[in-house]
């Protein structure tokens, strides 16, 4: 299979996808891109079809998670989330939430794996949401920790200070 070194395409923070250093205004172009969309054990990304493949820029994740809902409670509830190119996920075993930690800042940066190796930054404002849905539980090595469940995963989302 032919290899490009670098397509001229290039996913921004807040999941507009570039091509020649202008948006893709057609979302259902995005779409289509983002079904061979990969991401390899190096952590570069690549459009890959039968015939070829070429190398992409993604600036933070591929994706972004905009909306979230809930249905249940407890162990049992479950979180749904749709990106921005309207894939929908549930947050659980196949589908894991992680939050990161800005170095620099403090500021959380979470996301959630929508599939193998790709993931979905978690909008601010979603986060937020997540956040108040949470509870607070301790941790084995008896810190406090606040997260909240999907599909009988307890999902963390940071640790209480002055544990």
């Amino acid at each position: 299979m032919p290899t490009l070194e670098q397509y001229d395409i290039r996913i921004a923070r807040d999941g507009t996808w570039f091509h020649n250093g202008d948006p893709i205004r057609r979302i259902e172009l995005a779409k289509l891109f983002s079904t061979v969309l990969k991401r390899d054990d190096d952590g570069d990304y690549w459009l890959i079809t039968p015939v070829e493949r070429g190398r992409i820029v993604v600036e933070d994740a591929p994706f972004v998670a905009v909306e979230m809902t809930v249905a249940g409670c407890g162990a049992d509830q479950v979180l749904s989330f749709r990106t921005n190119l309207d894939h929908w996920v549930e947050a659980g075993p196949e589908h894991p939430i992680r939050v990161a930690v800005n170095p620099e800042t403090g500021e959380p940066a979470p996301y959630i794996e929508i599939r193998s190796r790709l993931e979905a930054r978690i909008l601010r404002s979603v986060f937020y949401d997540m956040v108040e849905r949470s509870e607070t539980r301790r941790t084995e090595a008896g810190e406090s920790e606040v997260g909240l469940w999907s599909n009988k995963v307890f999902f963390a989302l940071g640790r209480l200070p002055g544990d």
